[in-house]
């Protein structure tokens, strides 16, 4: 049982609160009461911290309830809770965090925000393990060359985005990402794509349509945003210097 004991309000508030939301059997008790005997995880506050030594003890963060509770659901699982990240790559991945087998935390954002996002969720995780689906190519090697602090596999993502029925569009690049975090995969370092002339093409399509003018950047910079060394504004925004340059060569 998960116990919370703890006489910062901010940490109650919040871990009973999470801990409600993920219909989660708890119990709670004031600081320097008895632990009930099924107790076997303990969520408190830095103030007490060092209350429970015979308990595996959890300090939240009141800013943070969810680490915590993740932590705290972690530990009552034993060793089914190692955390997995799951990744369906593409400009905006799907994202999904099993701590075992059980969902913890999903999310969809910018290819750019991912690495941040995957890093922060496997951060105080014991061996924590990213999936990483080999669709997308492009996207997933940028993703495994970011994350070279971490133990990554690349999975064959095939078949893992599911038929979704009414009122479930949006979902299917989460729910892959969770189907790619229960797949085993290949251990990789790094992983080497030679762009082809059709993803170049995307990339300067893409680049269009985000530009204020109407203009793409040429080939050279669209080589390097497919070896993710710039991002598309990033491009554009050198493409905007090198016609600056050019132009005033011009009316010298």
């Amino acid at each position: 049982m998960i116990v919370v004991a703890t006489s910062d309000f901010e940490v109650y508030h919040g871990v009973v609160n999470e801990l409600r939301d993920r219909g989660t059997t708890f119990t709670t008790v004031e600081p320097d009461e008895d632990l009930p005997e099924r107790a076997t995880v303990v969520v408190t506050g830095t103030d007490d911290a060092d209350d429970f030594a015979d308990v595996t003890t959890i300090v939240a963060d009141p800013d943070d309830p969810r680490r915590a509770v993740d932590q705290a659901l972690a530990a009552v699982r034993g060793d089914g809770g190692r955390t997995i990240i799951g990744v369906d790559p593409g400009q905006r991945p799907g994202i999904a965090v099993l701590t075992g087998e059980t969902i913890v935390a999903t999310f969809q954002v910018p290819l750019g925000d991912a690495v941040d996002v995957i890093q922060r969720e496997a951060a105080d995780a014991p061996s924590p393990v990213v999936r990483i689906g080999d669709g997308s190519r492009l996207e997933s090697a940028k993703l495994v060359n970011e994350l070279d602090a971490l133990k990554v596999e690349l999975v064959d993502e095939t078949g893992t985005t599911p038929y979704l029925g009414t009122g479930a569009r949006g979902m299917g690049d989460v729910l892959a990402a969770v189907n790619i975090a229960r797949l085993e995969g290949e251990v990789v370092d790094a992983r080497e794509i030679e762009p082809t002339e059709g993803e170049i093409q995307v990339i300067k399509d893409r680049s269009r349509e985000a530009s204020e003018h109407n203009r793409a950047i040429d080939e050279v910079l669209a080589r390097r945003v497919a070896a993710g060394e710039l991002t598309i504004d990033e491009a554009l925004t050198e493409h905007r210097d090198e016609s600056g340059d050019e132009k005033g060569k011009r009316e010298e």
